[in-house]
């Protein structure tokens, strides 16, 4: 029985921190090098991306075996990146591993990953968000296209553009025992390299000159092909921008006799470099009619997805402001960016403990200019009861003195919220939560926070409760408050027989230690209280939750009823 595994290729996130540690073996792990030769190059001798495609699909097919056990074939392959070109007699060095396995991916049970090193704990803990991306992809075309969003075509400003049609190409390959995997079945890898083929010869006919391939959208296998079928590829450019185009293909298989099977389809987006390297200015495109104009209007969605992917997620600290613009049509990738950041850090193995007092333990981690704090205790409550509890962020007044006041602006779903977070001026206490602090006394600090949470996804994940600073057109700055920001701060819980572990972060820069370093030196009585303060109200609610948890309603002592969801 074969399993279906996710192939995933993307950039690095961030780089190691600490040069120096010990790397230890991950079994899974498959390097593969291959040296270009001139059959793998296209016309301008650099190595062909169909021919890359097919080295990257093999070596993830290794790994993904080595841990299964068994045959294991590729289900999908996230977005893909080409940032530089690889020449003729260069040397591609290729490495797999596996993440992390899933079970609503896989045909056989597959024993989970543990994961050793800093890198792969960080790897592990992201690869859940994105799959969760992966997941809500499709969702996200159709929301923005429903709501109005992207903009509708301009007829009279396309009078001299390109028809579509003109860009269309169709090719039937015949698959033979070279096209397949070990299993009998056509290999992934050649499947995309043909894919990538039919899609060049689209986008050529639409600028007259040979593209480059900038990025894959995720290619995803909806069933396999055999030996002895014919691949139906089929290929159209549906929109052209200013420097780049998108070209949609579509992979079907069929035998001799038997209707068509859908096999694949991806959407790749080109582009034309000057002798400098420099993007050329593409010609229009006019849609077909109806099909034409729906793939038309969802290649701007795309688009619109990837720069905002781009933006939120791809740019360092220091390229983009704190608090990134909240725009509906951006939730997704806002609230990715917001749990994996706070993964990332929980994940990190260099944490140095400062203090400790009556079981509550403060640890610090100084990362460049960057200085972060973890304070954590077990509480007596279960796991997904302290997560309800402090989800409710609009409770936390009655425990935290650092929260003067937090009403809740919006509810974005089941599992994101937007908060306005009035903090005290810097005289009556310690700003712990902020980034940012107001340096005049009496000056009330505000926030605008996207408080996004999650439920574990298999045994032995925590409950998140990611926080981070967005920016709101209808709640800007006011007279009377300071704005403040929060990068990364929020609660992890960990499930121990009937108790939680509970550890809270926060990701302080430079400007906030001055008001929080007394705290960290030696765990003063602003942080321990605020602990024993958020212990105290997570008992005294669990026994309440309980008395009451069969009616399914539920009101927190002091606080107004919450909107609990197990």
């Amino acid at each position: 029985m074969s399993s279906r595994v996710l192939g995933v290729l993307e950039k690095d996130e961030e780089e190691e921190e600490e040069e120096e540690e010990e790397e230890s073996m991950n079994p899974t792990e498959v390097k593969m090098s291959q040296i270009v030769m001139p059959c793998h190059s296209n016309p301008r001798q650099e190595l062909s991306v169909g021919q890359l495609l097919k080295w990257i699909d093999s070596t993830a097919c290794l790994s993904a075996e080595r841990h299964a056990g068994s045959p294991c074939v590729t289900a999908s392959m996230d977005d893909i990146h080409f940032e530089h070109t690889i020449s003729v007699g260069q040397v591609v060095n290729i490495k797999a591993k596996v993440n992390r396995a899933f079970n609503t991916s896989m045909e056989v049970i597959l024993k989970p990953i543990a994961p050793h090193t800093q890198r792969e704990q960080i790897e592990y803990s992201v690869a859940a968000e994105r799959r969760r991306v992966r997941m809500v992809h499709d969702d996200i075309i159709k929301d923005l296209l429903s709501h109005g969003s992207i903009q509708q075509t301009d007829n009279s400003a396309v009078g001299n553009a390109v028809a579509a049609e003109r860009t269309k190409v169709e090719s039937v390959e015949l698959v033979l025992p070279s096209h397949a995997n070990h299993q009998v079945n056509t290999f992934g890898g050649q499947i995309m390299a043909w894919m990538v083929n039919v899609a060049m010869i689209a986008a050529s006919r639409l600028c007259q000159a040979h593209p480059t391939l900038q990025t894959i959208d995720m290619f995803t296998f909806r069933g396999p092909s055999q030996i002895g079928d014919r691949l139906l590829l089929r290929a159209i450019v549906n929109n052209a921008f200013k420097n780049s185009m998108e070209v949609g293909v579509r992979a079907e298989a069929y035998q001799e006799e038997g209707p068509n099977r859908h096999i694949n389809s991806a959407f790749m987006t080109f582009e034309v470099l000057d002798d400098h390297r420099k993007p050329c200015t593409l010609p229009r495109i006019r849609p077909e009619p109806l099909e034409g104009e729906r793939r038309f209007q969802e290649a701007i969605a795309r688009k619109k997805i990837r720069l905002d992917r781009k933006y939120i997620i791809s740019r360092t600290q220091g390229e983009v402001p704190l608090s990134v613009p909240w725009d509906p049509r951006n939730q997704v990738y806002l609230s990715y960016n917001n749990v994996s950041a706070l993964r990332v850090l929980a994940a990190r193995n260099n944490w140095r403990l400062s203090s400790e007092k009556d079981k509550v333990r403060l640890y610090t981690l100084e990362q460049k200019s960057m200085l972060s704090f973890r304070v954590e205790s077990e509480v007596d409550i279960p796991a997904h009861r302290a997560f309800c509890l402090l989800a409710e962020l609009s409770n936390r007044p009655s425990w935290d003195t650092h929260y003067q006041k937090c009403e809740l602006i919006h509810r974005v779903d089941d599992d994101d919220f937007l908060y306005r977070v009035v903090a005290p001026s810097v005289r009556h206490g310690a700003v712990g939560s902020s980034t940012s602090v107001s340096r005049r006394e009496g000056i009330l600090q505000d926030f605008i926070l996207l408080a996004s949470k999650r439920n574990p996804c298999s045994s032995g994940d925590p409950y998140v409760i990611a926080l981070r600073s967005v920016s709101l057109p209808t709640h800007p700055p006011t007279e009377g408050y300071n704005r403040g920001e929060v990068l990364c701060a929020g609660f992890t819980i960990l499930e121990m027989k009937n108790i939680s572990l509970i550890s809270y972060y926060n990701q302080a820069s430079p400007e906030v230690l001055p008001y929080i370093s007394t705290d960290i030196a030696g765990l003063s009585s602003s942080f321990y209280h605020t602990f024993c303060s958020c212990s105290q109200y997570l008992t005294k609610n669990r026994l309440q939750f309980t008395s009451e948890e069969q009616t399914g309603q539920y009101k927190a002592t002091n606080t107004d009823s919450p909107n609990c969801e197990n």
